[in-house]
């Protein structure tokens, strides 16, 4: 009943997006999906699946070039820019490589998650004397790494700046979490506590939690329902007892079938394939 009555958040419906001027070539082909608040999703699949656009797209970086995309209802595109400005402070995006400026102090860089709920003034005055160094270092605490924050960010390890990026997250008031392979430059026993972290600090604000991941077996882990991108196009979403060995072995297969183009979904029928093991997840 809870999951009937939660507040659909992202509401998509035949999006597709294309990142060059002439829209020749999609990069997201024909996206139906809904997601609603609080949940939280694992997004996986090969290396140029769509992932990161997908992820960029949700986050109002990408215009569709067909289809509808709602976000709390609104249609993003169809807003003034200051609407859409406000309906993006909303919205937090953690990418895979953080542009963080290597001369900054760590400080300055986890402050800059406030920027969307601050003015002109406070964003200027905080960038040449931060002052809530308590917030930085709450939000850099579950991460390990609040004995960085006076640390210049180009003397920070590469597993290091991406717990900062993360941490610049917790730092913001999003309720919407969209997180690009977060654990890339962490090693196994790091990137489950990492993970773990995230989950727990979604969980607690209610937010949405939508974490593209490329750690197949841990994706299914941790999350209770799972995405799956092939060629642009959504191939599944399904709750993670339904991921199979077979339905991965099919996102991650290098010659495409006839079978890639069917869609295997909550409310759909799940196509004849072959010996479908249930027992992946």
């Amino acid at each position: 009943m809870g999951r009937l009555m939660s507040k659909i958040v992202y509401s998509l419906n035949h999006v597709c997006v294309s990142l060059n001027a002439d829209h020749n070539k999609l990069v997201l082909k024909d996206i139906s999906i809904q997601i609603k608040q609080g949940e939280q999703i694992a997004v996986i699949g090969k290396s140029g699946a769509g992932k990161t656009t997908f992820l960029e797209t949700l986050a109002l970086a990408n215009m569709p070039v067909s289809g509808q995309l709602k976000v709390f209802g609104d249609s993003p595109w169809r807003l003034s820019d200051a609407l859409r400005h406000k309906l993006r402070s909303s919205l937090f995006l953690t990418p895979q490589h953080p542009p963080l400026p290597p001369r900054q102090r760590v400080i300055t860089t986890v402050l800059a998650g406030c920027l969307p709920q601050w003015s002109l003034w406070q964003a200027l005055n905080s960038l040449f004397l931060p002052k809530d160094s308590a917030l930085a270092y709450a939000a850099l605490q579950p991460f390990a790494i609040e004995d960085k924050i006076y640390t210049r960010v180009d003397r920070l390890s590469g597993g290091e700046r991406q717990r900062v990026s993360l941490a610049r997250m917790f730092a913001s008031n999003a309720n919407i979490l969209l997180v690009d392979e977060p654990l890339s430059a962490l090693d196994p026993a790091l990137a489950n506590t990492v993970l773990n972290v995230i989950k727990q600090e979604a969980k607690k604000r209610n937010a949405t939690l939508i974490c593209s991941l490329h750690q197949t077996e841990l994706a299914c882990r941790t999350f209770p329902r799972i995405i799956g991108l092939r060629d642009g196009k959504l191939l599944f979403d399904l709750p993670t007892a339904e991921v199979t060995q077979d339905l991965i072995s099919l996102l991650y297969q290098q010659t495409p079938t006839k079978d890639t183009d069917v869609f295997i979904g909550f409310n759909e029928i799940e196509p004849k394939l072959p010996h479908l093991d249930r027992n992946l997840c």
